[in-house]
């Protein structure tokens, strides 16, 4: 059954009198500190405003690029803050890290990304040891355990750099299952490589792109636009879907 209501952000607008702004929101977002921007505070705050008048269910979020992201830190911080879970789509929503999912040959990319988890995985566990002896997870109440039932719908272009690496951050925890090292894997999939930079500098962040769970749907037609909103409404589209659920 449909909403009363869906709040949707748009993206990147790079005409002048949006350019400034947009490309400041934008760093915010690789930086990983979306959460302190105008935007966010404000997009927040109606969705609380709207959700108490109308009841959650009346509700959803919506985003495409910059604003698919902006979109997934409010649903999460809807559920981690206040409980309430909004049905979420998220086009094209960006993926902080380097395209691995851009090379082509199979074994060096797994290679690649079992050397990232080991890597990941190992400062998660420094920074509990030498942290006070407070846990990465208990210092955020263990946030993939809270945020692991909401399941926002995620739709991703293979071809577009800026979203494609989520195929390979939900695969390769499948994978890493499989050779049994699903324990790593669960560690490391919480934390980037990003964070713990920004750790290290005192500043606190929180990479917003990282989630437990998605409903993914690949756009598998073939198409010279892989990354603008516009393909998602053509008729003639051809889906992938699956469903990654995090135990």
């Amino acid at each position: 059954m449909p909403p009363r209501y869906v709040i949707a952000f748009r993206g990147t607008i790079t005409k002048h009198g949006n350019r400034a702004q947009d490309l400041k929101l934008d760093l915010h977002c690789i930086i990983n500190n979306l959460r302190d921007s105008r935007r966010f505070k404000i997009g927040f705050e109606l969705t609380q405003n709207l959700i108490s008048q109308v009841g959650q269910g009346n509700v959803w979020l919506a985003g495409h690029s910059l604003g698919s992201s902006i979109a997934l830190l409010i649903g999460r911080h809807m559920v981690q803050y206040t409980g309430t879970y909004l049905e979420t789509y998220l086009f094209n929503p960006p993926f902080i890290s380097a395209p691995i999912e851009m090379i082509k040959n199979e074994n060096v990319k797994f290679g690649l990304r079992i050397a990232k988890s080991v890597v990941k995985a190992g400062l998660a566990k420094a920074a509990e040891k030498y942290g006070g002896g407070q846990s990465i997870a208990q210092e955020y109440n263990d946030p993939f355990i809270v945020l692991s039932s909401w399941t926002p719908y995620l739709f991703i272009n293979p071809g577009d750099l800026i979203c494609s690496e989520y195929f390979g951050y939900f695969e390769h925890r499948e994978k890493m299952e499989k050779i049994g090292a699903g324990k790593i894997e669960k560690l490391a999939t919480k934390h980037s490589i990003g964070n713990f930079v920004s750790s290290a500098m005192g500043i606190e962040s929180e990479a917003t792109h990282l989630i437990p769970s998605a409903y993914l749907s690949t756009n598998c037609s073939s198409s010279d636009e892989v990354h603008g909103i516009n393909q998602w409404w053509k008729l003639d589209l051809e889906f992938k879907y699956k469903l990654y659920q995090y135990k």
